[in-house]
């Protein structure tokens, strides 16, 4: 992230938002909305003295709630940039901040700002959310206090997190000794509507169930699952290093449920192990559930504003599953990253490297090339009806006033030629290039004629 910051030629544009985005390959306009931050960035080094005075104490969002930030805060102490923003909302206008301030960064008055930018190529990495487990009843995630989520248990694990690096139960703040993970929350359940694999949450336990071996060998760890899906670069080692070494123990099975002992809020976990084909209750101390991942909500918002297409999953939908994975249908936009689908690390990395050579390609080149099968408009039969710009998927079509009506204007860069305004013009006024109807007629008339031929 540092690198990034310090980079000549990349601009960091932070506590904003994407309000509109129009244009084609090459000539995009993105209208952003930079939001105060009540602290001047230029004038911000970060010391942390504001925070240091503040009064008002929070929930951490970084921190998943698991601890407490000021009103005056960094999400965490990387962030980049490095620099204080003022929580409005919880802001109780002391002004001590201010008074403790020595480069005078604190401004009151910021006001939200708006940039325009010009740029040729747009890459999607919008990422992902986690599955709210409270969804799933039957596990008490939200409920029982010793029920969180492998991000929650990551928080807590990270030696730079709310607790120091030390897994401890929320009820009561001691050390667990037996912990249950349970697999596939919110991932391959046609139930939440999510039937896919999330493909992450076999190895996050994996690698957090050996990180709490590391910490207490003689925990007792259990991880409930489906199946393990191992299937990286040495990642079935992993697996067997999980079992072998640390003596994690596996049960193929989903829990049914999970029931709490109001007195100790030591929990109960109720699976049937297919394997052995007998039910088994385990009394755990903690109970961590692997989330899977879901679209975030502002997914459908920027597809529309893009022009892109969804997936049945909720994920931004590539061009082509094998042989443009990073390609849209708008040409110019690529994407990057799980907001295309789950995936981990590795693969995250090497699908964001082939979308940024995806958009280099014809910025290096400085040209577009397009094929000519594109829709035209005859300006003297269209009557304005602006049926054809509420059928185009890929918003290639405006109006411009003639003569006191309007007009329909197709953009040759944005249009594919997929001929869906011809079909659903009443006036018969757009045709496709080298598909118009007299030329379409003129074809059928020939083969007609050849089969008249034949036939005498």
């Amino acid at each position: 992230m540092v690198t990034v910051a310090n980079h000549p030629n990349v601009e960091i544009i932070t506590y904003a938002e994407i309000k509109d985005v129009s244009g084609y390959v090459g000539n995009f306009e993105v209208t952003i909305e930079k939001k105060p931050r009540y602290v001047d960035e230029s004038k911000c080094t970060g010391c942390g003295a504001c925070a240091n005075v503040c009064p008002i104490e929070v929930p951490n969002e970084f921190d998943l709630g698991l601890g407490t930030r000021k009103a005056i805060y960094v999400p965490f102490a990387q962030a980049v940039p490095l620099v204080y923003t003022i929580d409005r909302e919880h802001c109780i206008d002391c002004r001590l901040c201010e008074s403790v301030c020595g480069p005078g960064a604190i401004d009151f008055n910021q006001k939200p700002e708006e940039i325009k930018l010009k740029v040729g190529t747009i890459i999607v990495a919008t990422g992902f959310d986690e599955f709210d487990a409270s969804l799933k009843e039957e596990y008490g995630y939200g409920v029982y206090d010793n029920v969180i989520t492998t991000l929650e248990l990551e928080r807590m694990i990270n030696p730079a997190g709310p607790t120091g690096g030390h897994v401890i139960r929320p009820s009561d703040g001691k050390h667990p000794h037996r912990i249950v993970f349970i697999q596939c929350v919110g991932s391959r359940d046609l139930k939440v509507g999510n039937p896919y694999c999330s493909r992450i949450c076999c190895m996050f336990a994996l690698k957090n169930a050996q990180l709490i071996k590391m910490h207490d060998p003689d925990a007792e760890v259990y991880i409930c699952y489906m199946d393990i899906r191992a299937f990286g670069k040495g990642y079935e080692e992993y697996y067997q290093r999980a079992q072998e070494q640390f003596g994690v123990k596996f049960l193929r099975g989903r829990p049914s449920c999970v029931i709490e002992d109001p007195e100790t809020k030591n929990l109960l976990v109720r699976v049937e192990d297919t394997l052995m084909g007998e039910i088994v209750e385990i009394e755990c101390d903690l109970v961590v559930l692997s989330a899977g991942l879901v679209p975030r909500p502002e997914t459908r918002d920027v597809a529309k504003m893009l022009g892109l297409d969804i997936s049945p999953d909720g994920f931004f939908k590539e061009l082509h599953p094998k042989l443009a994975p990073v390609n849209t249908k708008v040409d110019g936009i690529a994407i990057a990253g799980v907001a295309q689908g789950p995936k981990d690390i590795p693969d995250t990395v090497a699908q964001a490297k082939g979308a940024a050579s995806a958009v280099a390609i014809p910025m290096a080149r400085g040209r577009f090339e397009i094929e000519m099968i594109r829709a035209v408009v005859d300006k003297e039969i269209c009557g304005g009806c602006e049926i054809c710009a509420s059928v185009c998927p890929y918003n290639a079509i405006s109006y411009r006033e003639v003569e006191g009506h309007l007009v329909a204007e197709v953009n040759d860069i944005a249009c594919k030629g997929c001929g869906s305004c011809c079909a659903a013009c009443p006036s018969g006024a757009l045709q496709l290039r080298y598909y118009r109807d007299h030329q379409v007629i003129a074809v059928i008339d020939g083969i007609l004629d050849t089969h008249k031929m034949i036939n005498q």
